[in-house]
């Protein structure tokens, strides 16, 4: 097979004149190295390589006579924009700066996430009206809320296996529909009887129990290991910061247009969002028209060769048969516990313990969100960083995980010596904060050790936290009856924090099992 090997002139000279102007050469800023085609595989074979004419970020386009006719052969060279980051684009045709697919790609599942969030915001804001519409008692308004989880806990499970049949696209967009459909149809449900109510809750988590596992599944395919953590960063910020914007928004919609209104406009921006979708991304970069050479071979190159067999019948048994499953699940139950106690009693925390006006602290309701969604990306840079340092997945996992158990277990243990509200408050954000840590911990974790289930073992282990989350909140408030105060929880939550880092950092790996 011939081969144009780029690091020796000679080759060169074996183009007539004629030829060479065929030739489009772009002055570079870093040359050909020697590494190159050890790194990314013989990609400048003029056999069986994928022709691409009037390609991006230096991707030479050579003609070379076969005898029978001219034919397009891409060449690839360690040219600018090959290297660099998540962030930050390339040069195409003519100079001109081009964002690199894979941000389009997060950037829109950023976008999903942050609906996703705010979808579920709407209800527990649009609840206090609603109650008083209908005459709904207390506890009646803990089962609405809690008929989000009845369906969410099941579509794990589902939703994860489809995802590994049929690709985080598909998957995704379907969840969104129908969530969106169902956000559309709650206060009509909520009109018609307290059961349609319910059962559009349950439906609205069921749709919403994909959007994890899809995520997860679709950023491991569009971008390369050293950059996966970043991507899940932006992400979950994403969903993170839709508890901002449904915070902000809703009220704000229901002055202006009533009750429906909230719910008629994020239901609107969901299918505005997949109509984007559904013509721009793909489950795989390599079925893309749209993407170039060059940044397809910097994700293929930074991505395992192992490939994945989607016939096969996944393999429950033999996935819970091993320590490190059961150490992403465990670190999934320990997450979701602490995030829904801080979640759910924050408010309640603050009233009883330092007699908080909550209408005067409304703004701490929406700066835990925020301060997760920056330490999310930051932890992904880091994750990513120590990577590319040469520090291997397996440590690189173990330390995101510890900082974000350890550090909230020993923010919530400060609770307890809190005076004011201002301390209180403090260490509320930064628990919050440092759990985000998790996103480059155990999330990630799930696709190191079995790429093919991947979907799958996302939805086991979510099912298991989301059990987890309905346990603490109902748990929580019997626990402090029955002490009298929020201290003991505390303590109990920070001690499970510390548990689950032991046990993560004996039995967690970043190696592949499955």
């Amino acid at each position: 097979m011939a081969t144009f090997n780029p690091t020796k002139s000679t080759h060169l000279s074996k183009f007539s004149n004629t030829q060479s102007r065929l030739v489009s050469f772009r002055k570079t800023h870093v040359g050909f190295d020697n590494n190159f085609q050890r790194k990314l595989g013989n990609l400048v074979s003029f056999d069986g390589i994928k022709r691409r004419i009037g390609g991006n970020d230096g991707d030479y386009v050579l003609k070379k006579n076969d005898g029978k006719k001219q034919r397009g052969v891409g060449v690839k060279c360690t040219a600018e924009g090959i290297e660099r980051g998540i962030l930050v684009g390339g040069r195409g045709e003519k100079g001109k700066f081009v964002i690199p697919e894979r941000l389009k790609v997060v950037g829109l599942m950023a976008c999903v996430m942050s609906l996703c969030n705010a979808d579920r915001v709407v209800m527990s804001v649009a609840i206090v009206p609603l109650a008083a519409q209908h005459g709904w008692s207390s506890s009646f308004l803990g089962i609405v809320q809690s008929s989000f989880l009845w369906g969410y806990i099941f579509s794990s499970v589902i939703g994860g296996a489809l995802v590994d049949k049929y690709g985080g696209k598909k998957v995704i967009s379907w969840g969104a529909a129908l969530w969106s459909l169902a956000t559309l149809l709650t206060p009509w449900a909520a009109n018609h009887s307290t059961t349609s109510l319910l059962v559009i809750r349950a439906f609205f988590g069921l749709a919403e129990g994909v959007a994890l596992p899809s995520m997860n599944t679709l950023l491991s395919r569009w971008f390369p290991s050293h950059e996966r953590a970043t991507a899940v960063g932006i992400s979950m910020g994403g969903f993170h910061l839709g508890n901002v914007i449904g915070l902000l928004l809703t009220p704000l919609a229901m002055s202006t247009v009533g009750l429906s209104g909230p719910f008629i406009l994020f239901s609107s921006l969901g299918l505005l969002w997949l109509t984007i979708w559904a013509f721009r991304v793909t489950n795989d970069p390599q079925e893309s028209n749209s993407i170039s050479v060059s940044e397809l071979r910097l994700i293929q190159a930074g991505k395992s060769d192992t490939p994945l067999d989607k016939s096969s019948v996944p393999p429950i048994g033999l996935l819970l048969s091993k320590m490190p499953t059961w150490a992403i699940i465990f670190a999934n139950i320990t997450n979701n516990w602490g995030y829904f106690v801080l979640l759910s009693w924050m408010p309640v925390y603050f009233k009883t313990v330092f007699n908080v006006n909550l209408k005067q602290a409304a703004w701490f309701s929406a700066v835990p969100w925020g301060t997760m969604a920056i330490s999310g990306y930051i932890a992904g840079a880091m994750s990513d960083s120590l990577i590319k340092s040469g520090k291997s997945i397996t440590f690189t996992r173990k330390v995101m995980q510890s900082i974000g158990f350890i550090g909230p277990g020993i923010a919530l243990l400060g609770l307890n010596f809190a005076k004011t509200p201002v301390v209180a408050s403090i260490l509320m954000t930064i628990a919050l904060s440092l759990s985000s840590f998790s996103q480059a911990g155990f999330l990630l974790n799930m696709q190191d050790i079995a790429p093919q289930y991947a979907g799958l073992l996302h939805g086991i282990s979510n099912s298991a936290g989301t059990l987890a989350a309905i346990v603490s909140t109902i748990g929580t408030g019997y626990f402090v009856q029955w002490l009298g105060s929020f201290q003991a929880f505390l303590s109990v939550t920070a001690c499970l924090y510390f548990a689950t880092a032991i046990f993560w950092n004996l039995y967690a790996t970043g190696e592949r099992v499955f």
